[in-house]
């Protein structure tokens, strides 16, 4: 029959379509697969500048890991810090921002900013998380210090030119949808033109029989297959009646119904799996983690290692200016009353010898860290250390006024005596801050609390001191009325006037993990002695007498303290009254009248 040679002829075309097809995806996947990376440049026609900025987006373009090559003349160094740190630090200075990576995948896009032809050198900002210094050449794989987002800072020393060769070695996203499918669809054609002769031969048997058992009109009939001839069996056009039906049907019917079926499988599944590779290549508009971590109050101004480092060279620091009694050796990190208070210690010591040094500074052991959320300047964090010399933790208070600088130690405090120090969200997540004059949420503002304790050192008799837990049994508290009892009692031809008063420009609150706030601040007490009658004299301490210039006086004199404080503030509702946490005091001055 002519309709075996065509049912073979299909097969056969069939079985190498899907060959072809196979071979195909198995290509995509071999020979023709992409490159696993690709590398992008700076172009060598970039505008020089100071600073150059790789952006958080550059770097979080694709998945995995990024390699970065960076070629120079001389030192220069690469920062990691976040986006907002980076573009803060930068400010008004000329530099370049790689922003993104060209269509072809072969130059990173560089967008160039005007402004100050130099910069200080980026090297030991406390903005950074880390830093990698090199010389002429630097291999640098990316790997993000934490959760969120990040962005880098390669530099010299903010003078010379940022170095201008630089190349990004991405993974390659590029992707191979159509190779699985290629192979799968082969395979199926490739079988249905194997069977297609079987499937064939047996529907047109099957065909005949049902032919053959038909009843014809007029009675039991034989009728002898009649053989087509080749005009009918090449024939374009449709055969008319039944006998040209059967024979339509018993020849390219069978072959091409099967191959329209195959052709119809091969397009579904395509069409499928071009969906599918559409929705993985696709970038998700989601939501960044920048835009996440402002939903839950804010990123942290940094990270807990970031803190340890600045602790260590805090602590660093005023060990040298400790040791050699040197207020100059305390400037890079030291400031505001805790400077005041250890310059004029050294005075007092490099005069008499007997007199006590402030409590050391210590970084070894940090039982506590609290590290604020507001992202603006001036920014403040808490830290809970003890180390040697230190009797009692103490609560270190550490500010950054600008980008720029680095945080210095405002004030210490040591931790009062029974007293635990209050919870604070975990590091990671970071506290919010609360304006010194807002009691939203809290039973008092932070001024308040520190007009009321300064109320209470002042005055044992303050109509507010059930607002302050225990507040005669304080030992700080105590000792400070104690004093100055004894000083009245004791000073029988004097009168005497004492006053505690808050320094608002030096107040920080912190709210605490029960929904209350810590507030530190600063008090000034004030030590007035007038003498009662003329010829009367008033006797100063040697500590004090460096300051006065004498021991003596029949006109009065004063004297002045810092005390640096911090005070625990229950939340909004609450039935407990506020507590000292932790206090002390340093003289800074001493006057006649």
């Amino acid at each position: 029959m002519i309709g075996d040679p065509v049912r073979l002829k299909t097969a056969a075309l069939l079985v190498l379509l899907g060959l072809l097809t196979m071979l195909a995806g198995i290509g995509q996947l071999t020979f023709w697969a992409p490159a696993e990376t690709v590398t992008a440049s700076v172009p060598s026609d970039t505008k020089a500048a100071p600073l150059t900025v790789i952006d958080q987006k550059l770097i979080a373009l694709h998945d995995g890991p990024v390699k970065i090559k960076i070629q120079g003349e001389g030192n220069f160094m690469v920062a990691t810090g976040r986006p907002d740190d980076v573009e803060a630090w930068v400010g008004e200075t000329a530099h370049n921002t790689l922003t993104g990576v060209s269509a072809d995948q072969k130059s990173l896009e560089v967008s160039s900013a005007d402004g100050e032809a130099t910069a200080p050198s980026p090297a030991g900002s406390d903005l950074w998380v880390s830093t990698e210094d090199a010389s002429g050449d630097l291999d640098y794989t990316w790997n993000p210090p934490a959760d969120g987002e990040w962005s880098l800072l390669v530099a010299g020393d903010g003078t010379k030119p940022a170095p201008s060769s630089i190349s990004m070695t991405f993974p390659n996203n590029a992707t191979t949808p159509w190779a699985v499918p290629l192979i799968v669809v082969g395979i199926i054609i490739i079988l249905v033109g194997a069977a297609l002769p079987f499937i064939a031969k047996a529907m047109s048997n099957r065909r005949k029989d049902r032919d053959d058992d038909e009843p014809r009109d007029g009675g039991e009939t034989t009728t002898l297959p009649v053989q087509p001839s080749a005009k009918q069996s090449t024939e374009v056009q449709s055969p008319t009646g039944d006998e040209g039906r059967r024979r339509g049907a018993g020849t390219e019917g069978p072959a091409l119904r099967i191959t329209a079926l195959a052709a119809t499988m091969a397009a579904v599944m395509v069409g499928g799996t071009a969906i599918a590779a559409q929705a993985t290549t696709t970038p998700e508009a989601t939501s960044t983690s920048s835009a996440a971590a402002a939903a839950d109050g804010g990123t942290p101004v940094m990270l807990e290692s970031q803190l340890q480092r600045i602790l260590e060279q805090v602590a660093s620091t005023v060990d040298a200016a400790d040791a050699a009694k040197d207020a100059a050796k305390l400037a890079p990190r030291v400031d505001k009353m805790e400077l005041q208070i250890r310059t004029q210690n050294y005075k007092i010591r490099s005069a008499v010898s007997a007199y006590e040094p402030r409590m050391p500074v210590r970084a070894t052991k940090l039982q506590s860290s609290v590290i604020s959320t507001k992202r603006d300047w001036p920014r403040t964090v808490f830290a809970l250390t003890q180390g040697e010399g230190n009797v009692v933790p103490q609560v270190l208070t550490l500010v950054q006024l600008s980008p720029r600088e680095n945080y210095k130690l405002w004030g210490s405090a040591p931790l009062q005596p029974g007293t635990n120090f209050p919870s604070f969200p975990i590091p990671r997540k970071g506290t919010e801050p609360v304006p010194a004059s807002d009691s939203t949420g809290l039973a008092y503002s932070g001024n308040e609390a520190l007009e009321i304790l300064s109320e209470m050192l002042t005055n044992p008799e303050s109509p507010n001191r059930s607002k302050l837990a225990d507040g005669q049994s304080s030992p700080y508290i105590a000792g400070a009325l104690a004093y100055q009892a004894d000083t009245v009692k004791n000073g029988t031809s004097a009168n005497f006037k004492f006053t505690h008063t808050p320094v608002t420009n030096q107040t920080v609150v912190l709210r605490t993990a029960d929904g209350g706030a810590v507030v530190v601040g600063r008090l000034d007490f004030a030590f007035e002695g007038t003498p009662k009658a003329a010829g009367d004299k008033l006797l100063l301490e040697d500590d004090s007498a460096v300051f006065a210039g004498g021991k003596e006086t029949t006109t009065g004199m004063v004297l002045n303290f810092a005390e640096s404080v911090a005070v625990y503030i229950p939340p909004a509702g609450s039935a407990d009254p506020m507590k000292l946490v932790a206090a002390t005091r340093g003289l800074v001055g001493a006057s006649f009248k």
